[in-house]
């Protein structure tokens, strides 16, 4: 079996969040569900054609999936109750997020009724993500599915600076069925064990099974002691489940959704400039993103993966557009002419592409390169605007949050989230956020981070003023690793100058961001 060469990041996998938990509040008023009718009255000599709701076809994809749900929903845990009241009470929610999920839904129900799963799981990514593909956690889960680094690479989608595999909606929901049926198989087939392990992993569920078995407790979902988060999670899936078998009782709207692809999956075969592909397709470059989350940059990834999915009603105009056009004619090719200085790494940070890619183009074994040679670079077809989708599909998602001027803001060499956000006059906390980042994420010299608006220093409160005493063996470097801070700003800030040597004992002031470096709850 497949999961037999899974690693221990899966197996201890914890994977997306959980929405924020409602307040306890009245219920709506539920009406009894009626029962069908039957007779007893019937005869068994003349065979009868009834007219049931299970013998038509769903009327969209929310019928579809009614009739795939498995999952007992009529709990009387108080959790699914606040959660259906939750929902009842947030019509806009559920009217934004099945609008959302309009691209995506059928594809993943198709997907979970071919593993023959309950179709109750087509509702997990309105937990983990609102059903955003673009989605991007402070634990670094991303993607609807919302995997973290190592749990997609155990699943097999790859991440790179061209692609990340866990936003691709084809692949990242392919994994999620791998991993479903993984932990199905560790879980007998219990789907509220296997939701909970979805959420905290395995072996967290494991622990507390065994736990309570040495207790003589038992050891269904409900009677295990498990993370907070996942005391609400499988709750939480159970109440839309709820919902969206009831809508009208609970006064509900769910989006129109029809019962019928979205789009189809076309292998491009090459590397192809997104904004190129979506006039091909005729279609906005928006769209283009939305369908295709996966990539990164302005084109696919020139090694790896070249599937788009494009709608179904503009495929065939794609791939009758794109049979005319060479290969070689799917990206730019800019003419380059090296200078002393020069090395592939910069050249390919001033290009928006990587050193692989150019050593492909140009056929060169390794790295060196000499000046006055003329290098040919892939290159966006078009103004950065036109792609800022991809450059800032980290974001996007957060952007509404972000209040005053938008501020650009290019990483250079040496540069701290910390130093950045003072000099930006904002938080770091509000400034990770905006990037879709942890605070402790490494940044690459060249990437542009999005502020907004600005706060003063000395408003910031997470930014206190420390009295730091230099020890024996202490250097500039180790003290500002140690705070997550630019040598620079200790200069500037105690006036001093990288000739001088620091002494034991002497004191730096040093502004130190209070929650940059504690640990954020996932």
């Amino acid at each position: 079996m497949v999961h037999k060469n899974f690693t221990m990041a899966l197996l201890a996998a914890t994977v997306g969040a959980c929405s924020p938990i409602p307040t306890k509040d009245a219920l709506p008023e539920r009406e009894p569900i009626p029962a069908q009718e039957t007779s007893n009255t019937q005869s068994t000599d003349t065979p009868t054609l009834v007219d049931t709701e299970e013998s038509l076809p769903p009327e969209d994809i929310w019928d579809r999936l009614r009739r795939g749900f498995q999952l007992n929903h009529h709990t009387s845990d108080p959790r699914v109750e606040d959660y259906i009241a939750y929902f009842s009470r947030n019509e806009g929610y559920m009217a934004r997020v099945t609008q959302r999920a309009r691209r995506y839904i059928f594809h993943v129900a198709e997907a979970l009724d071919q593993a023959n799963m309950p179709l109750e799981l087509a509702l997990l990514p309105i937990v983990e993500s609102a059903y955003d593909p673009f989605a991007y956690s402070h634990a670094r889960a991303s993607g609807m599915w919302q995997f973290i680094p190592s749990t997609g690479r155990s699943l097999g989608l790859q991440q790179n600076w061209w692609y990340d595999g866990r936003r691709d909606v084809h692949e990242s929901t392919r994994a999620a069925i791998k991993y479903f049926n993984y932990l199905s198989e560790r879980f007998d087939g219990d789907w509220e064990l296997v939701l909970a392990a979805y959420n905290s992993g395995e072996g967290t569920v494991r622990r507390a099974i065994e736990r309570n078995r040495r207790k003589g407790l038992g050891t269904r979902f409900w009677d295990l002691k498990l993370p907070r988060e996942t005391r609400h999670y499988v709750p939480q899936l159970l109440a839309l489940a709820e919902v969206v078998s009831h809508p009208e009782q609970y006064q509900v709207p769910l989006h129109d959704v029809a019962n019928q692809p979205y789009f189809v999956r076309v292998d491009v075969g090459s590397q192809i400039d997104l904004v190129q592909a979506a006039d091909l397709a005729e279609i906005e470059i928006e769209e283009l993103y939305l369908l295709n989350p996966g990539y990164n940059r302005w084109a696919t990834d020139p090694n790896g993966n070249h599937q788009l999915l494009i709608p179904i009603g503009s495929h065939q105009q794609f791939e009758s557009a794109l049979k005319l056009l060479p290969k070689n004619q799917r990206v730019t090719w800019q003419h380059y002419t090296i200078v002393r200085g020069d090395t592939l790494s910069t050249i390919a940070r001033d290009y928006q592409t990587t050193v692989s890619a150019i050593r492909e183009a140009n056929k060169l074994h390794n790295n060196n390169i000499r000046a006055g040679t003329t290098l040919l670079i892939p290159s966006a077809s078009g103004p950065a605007g036109q792609y800022a989708y991809a450059l800032d599909q980290r974001v996007r998602h957060r952007q509404s949050s972000g209040h005053g001027q938008k501020t650009r803001y290019t990483v250079q060499p040496g540069d701290s989230l910390w130093a950045i956000a003072r000099k930006l006059k904002v938080s770091v906390k509000a400034l990770a956020s905006w990037n879709s980042m942890a605070p402790s994420d490494t940044l690459r010299p060249g990437r542009i981070l999005i502020a907004y608006g600005s706060t003063p220093d000395n408003n910031s409160r997470t930014t206190r003023k420390v009295s730091y005493r230099v020890r024996s063996g202490d250097s500039l470097y180790r003290i500002a690793s140690k705070f997550s801070i630019r040598i620079d700003d200790i200069l500037r800030w105690n006036k001093l100058t990288k000739s001088k040597y620091l002494q034991p004992g002497q004191r730096l002031t040093l502004f130190v961001d209070s929650a940059g470096n504690q640990r954020k709850p996932f």
